[in-house]
């Protein structure tokens, strides 16, 4: 434990001292800019993969056993890493919640100061339907519960290999059923519950609004998705461009695709490639960012499109300079912490007209009735 500790504090202090360089070191080191498809690199995230680069082992991008179990813990080692600037006056409670097969690890995260009864958004981690859990989104669901004053309920799910399609799919859709019809028991007002992830989480925040809204159930008021997962087994386009050399690869992206789709994605269900779902209307208004480099962002910006087409309100982001994985770099990259506050703002400000749109039909219903 003290080694571990000491670990921990060693490579924080280590990432203060080199992301703290003025810019001209910073670049001499990170190397040229980087510009691409009329983009350039962030420098703080171009920094980050030149230390990656140096850092990376042979197995990182492999999901044998051994190595996947290394991957995770990795995951929220890193994540303990980049927790330096993380708000610490957010109250937490460690609970749990039904899934589709046993229940769920959950952690509640309540602002200070915020009403005792709220909107909440139900947040899903990323990691390739593979990696993540309430350890590693614990720093990103702080910044959102700080910084959209709003309570925020992170749910862990199965992952693959272990537990392949539909495996995280069925326990997001379960745990949303139930906090949907138990919102008061985590302080969550029924009718401003927003669901959120990024993205594999992302995904499961969007499979969950569009489920919902076809299978005619109340569902959330607003969807945040940052840099989503929408498609599988592509190729061309942003994940050629950008699929090498900017964290998350085409190859390791493939890796991870077959690990949770191992028979590819069902021609009965597309629920596993919500870009491929034949009707997306009747779901609620959505904020979904892309990464300028990142080999998602295609198919992100394809679901805008088809869902502005279905008559669904989307508030669309790319972020040019950044890279998949954003809103895990907020620590050390202002951007990224810039992107990533955007996000939350989006959620309260969509919370906030949903409080609007619900007053105002109330008074129609008073008016109609005095009328009738």
């Amino acid at each position: 434990m003290v080694r571990a500790w000491a670990r921990l504090r060693a490579w924080r202090v280590a990432l203060r001292v080199v992301f703290g360089l003025p810019r001209p070191l910073k670049r001499l080191i990170a190397g040229p800019p980087v510009r691409i498809d009329d983009q350039q690199l962030d420098l703080d995230l171009q920094l980050l993969n030149r230390v990656g680069e140096l850092l990376s082992s042979e197995n990182e991008d492999r999901l044998g056993e051994a190595a996947l179990a290394e991957q995770r813990r990795q995951a929220d080692f890193a994540a303990e890493i980049v927790a330096v600037g993380a708000p610490d006056d957010i109250e937490t409670v460690d609970l749990t919640v039904p899934g589709a097969a046993g229940p769920l690890a959950a952690r509640l995260y309540v602002p200070p100061a915020v009403a005792r009864t709220s909107g909440m958004v139900v947040y899903f981690h990323g990691g390739g339907f593979v990696l993540g859990s309430l350890g590693s989104t614990d720093p990103l669901c702080r910044l959102l519960a700080a910084q959209s004053q709003l309570r925020v309920l992170s749910v862990d799910y199965r992952l693959a290999p272990e537990h392949p399609y539909p495996a995280a799919l069925d326990d997001a859709i379960a745990a949303f059923a139930h906090i949907a019809t138990h919102a008061g028991e985590f302080g969550a007002d029924p009718d401003l519950l927003a669901v959120g992830g990024d993205s594999a989480g992302a995904n499961l925040a969007l499979v969950v609004a569009h489920q919902r809204a076809a299978d005619g159930l109340p569902g959330p008021a607003f969807v945040l998705a940052m840099y989503p997962a929408t498609d599988a087994e592509r190729s061309g386009g942003s994940r050629d461009l950008f699929g090498a050399g900017f964290g998350l690869t085409a190859e390791y992206l493939a890796e991870l695709e077959r690990a949770y789709l191992p028979d590819g994605v069902p021609d009965d269900d597309a629920r596993g490639a919500i870009l491929r779902a034949d009707d997306l209307s009747g779901m609620p208004p959505v904020y979904l960012s892309t990464a300028g480099f990142d080999p998602l962002r295609d198919e992100g910006e394809e679901l805008v499109t088809r869902l502005r087409d279905a008559g669904v309100p989307v508030l669309a982001r790319r972020f040019s300079g950044l890279v998949h994985g954003y809103a895990s770099f907020t620590a050390i990259s202002a951007a990224a912490r810039d992107a990533t506050l955007d996000a939350a703002s989006a959620v309260r400000a969509g919370l906030s007209l949903a409080v609007r749109d619900r007053v105002a039909a109330r008074g129609m219903e008073r008016v109609t009735r005095a009328v009738g």
